[in-house]
């Protein structure tokens, strides 16, 4: 008997303009982890959509068991056995666990929801995932892990056969995203086939058994054993050819020069003590470290965001009372790149010259504060010619750019200012392999030419391919420095002991490599 659960032949899906899916193919069996892969717009999205009823093919049909379906709803999809859990969210914050996971098929007595009959299905669902989660708790409460994996628990009170994973790593710390394999390993163990989505092929080789990959709307491969493939074989079939470090030019750093940011015995309201590290001219130093560890709460506080209590920063050598993210900017010459890029790096619904000239808008302002426009458009084009943003023009908002675009708006903005030091926090999440090296280059160039750079990154291979040094942080502390020498096996396992061997008693279940 065959193990197919869901087979696609030759899909096709059409929007004015594009043709999104250009006969596609896809075949998933009981029991398999499931990898879709392809840059963004290469249309994984669009096959979601039509695998879980959103929108309905143009062409190709879909068969599951081995009869050809036609899903007209995500209701339809789920009842035929299909979930999804997308990257973000899909709960309802203010409803308890037990009360999101029973949703869509809540117990009711007498035509009245029961939510004291919700309580006994949940706990089925959590337990079977190997979860000690309180089903009453409010889900506003829980960890954006937690929330992941009442997602999944969701799936499994509506019988999903098929589970769909979007990006499911996105926003987890190495530890929780291990956990999350585990859960991965008991659903394909009970037969149910998980669609694994994600830019980080390193997982994708971890957790993944087959592979299809599209590029441009089509399969470029199809449903194929993920062992017969290495890692450069995937990435040449995504983007065309592989990507690695050695693309980049050599660059040397000069370690007798005077540093351009000293912490000097930093402790902060937050929790850090004794914190001491500098960053050189044209160096790229990286901070690993557990969840809670406070990379990003310590670079907060160096922007005047949380309290110094002790220590001191220095800047160029000299005493630096930063009170605010503006005066870090105008004052002392520091740009941060967020790592929530929606939220606090891009004003989304703004035109992209006015997204990368707001820093300068005091420099280019004539009498009356009136700013030229032509001043500003001139660097704004200057900057998108630099970065290689692909736009439409100028005055399209930054909303309906591409993640990666969107972060490169972001940078150009620091970029503008002229910036003299960098803090970089997370800054190709959720991008694909072709924009992420292309990123990549864009930092080591900077460093290159001189800019110093804060890294905070929680991919061990982003790290190691780009920082000098790496300073591996746990509970607010410095726990150790690594030379990096970007032999991944070797540096990955160095930083990895000083985590575990210094740090994982001061954590709780979150320890986290990155």
């Amino acid at each position: 008997m065959s193990n197919v659960l869901l087979e696609c032949e030759d899909i096709v899906k059409a929007f004015p303009g594009v043709r999104a899916l250009d006969g596609v193919g896809l075949r998933l069996t009981a029991g398999s982890v499931h990898a879709l892969l392809g840059e963004n717009g290469a249309g994984k999205s669009t096959l979601i959509k039509v695998l879980t009823g959103v929108h309905s093919p143009d062409g190709g049909r879909l068969t599951w068991l081995g009869k050809e379906v036609h899903l007209r709803s995500p209701l339809e999809a789920t009842r035929t056995g299909i979930g999804v859990v997308h990257q973000e969210r899909n709960l309802i914050p203010g409803f308890s666990v037990a009360e999101n996971i029973t949703l869509q098929s809540p117990p009711s007595r007498r035509g009245l929801i029961d939510r004291d009959a919700m309580t006994a299905p949940a706990l089925g669902c959590l337990a079977e995932l190997g979860l000690d989660i309180d089903p009453h708790r409010p889900v506003r409460e829980l960890s954006v892990a937690q929330q992941q994996l009442v997602e999944i628990a969701k799936a499994l009170h509506t019988e999903s056969k098929v589970l769909l994973l979007d990006e499911p790593t996105a926003s987890l710390s190495p530890q929780e995203a291990e956990r999350l394999f585990d859960v991965i390993r008991r659903l394909t163990a009970r037969g149910t086939c998980v669609v694994f989505v994600s830019h980080k092929l390193e997982e994708v080789f971890a957790v993944c058994d087959t592979v299809t990959v599209l590029r441009d709307g089509r399969s470029v491969l199809e449903s194929s054993p993920l062992p017969d493939h290495t890692h450069d074989d995937v990435v040449g079939l995504m983007v065309g050819r592989a990507h690695t470090a050695t693309d980049m030019e050599p660059r040397s750093v000069d370690t007798a020069a005077a540093p351009v940011l000293s912490l000097d015995r930093l402790s902060t309201a937050d929790g850090h003590e004794d914190i001491s590290l500098d960053v050189g001219p044209g160096e790229i130093v990286g901070l690993c470290g557990l969840v809670g560890a406070g990379r990003s709460e310590l670079v907060k506080a160096v922007l005047g965001l949380d309290r110094c209590t002790g220590g001191e920063i220095r800047v160029h050598g000299k005493p630096a009372r930063i009170r605010s993210p503006r005066q870090a900017l105008h004052r002392f010459g520091i740009g941060y790149l967020t790592e929530n890029r929606k939220e606090e790096g891009v004003f989304l619904e703004q035109p992209i010259q006015r997204n990368i000239t707001v820093t300068v808008w005091t420099r280019l302002a004539k009498a009356l504060g009136f700013v030229s426009a032509r001043e500003e458009r001139d660097v704004a084009q200057a900057l998108v010619e630099r970065l290689g943003i692909r736009i439409s023009g100028l005055g399209q908002n930054a909303g309906e750019l591409s993640g990666g675009n969107q972060q490169k708006v972001s940078l150009a903005k620091w970029l503008a200012a002229d910036t003299r030091l960098l803090i970089v926090d997370e800054p190709t999440v959720g991008v694909d392999v072709r924009t992420k090296h292309s990123f990549h280059q864009l930092l080591w160039e900077l460093a290159r030419d001189g800019l110093p750079i804060l890294l905070i990154s929680s991919d061990l291979a982003e790290m190691i391919t780009l920082a000098d040094r790496v300073v591996v942080m746990a509970d607010h502390r410095i726990r150790g420095e690594v030379a990096n020498d970007r032999d991944y096996e070797g540096m990955s396992g160095r930083i990895i002991r000083i985590i575990h061997d210094r740090a994982i008693s001061a954590v709780t279940g979150t320890a986290d490599a990155g």
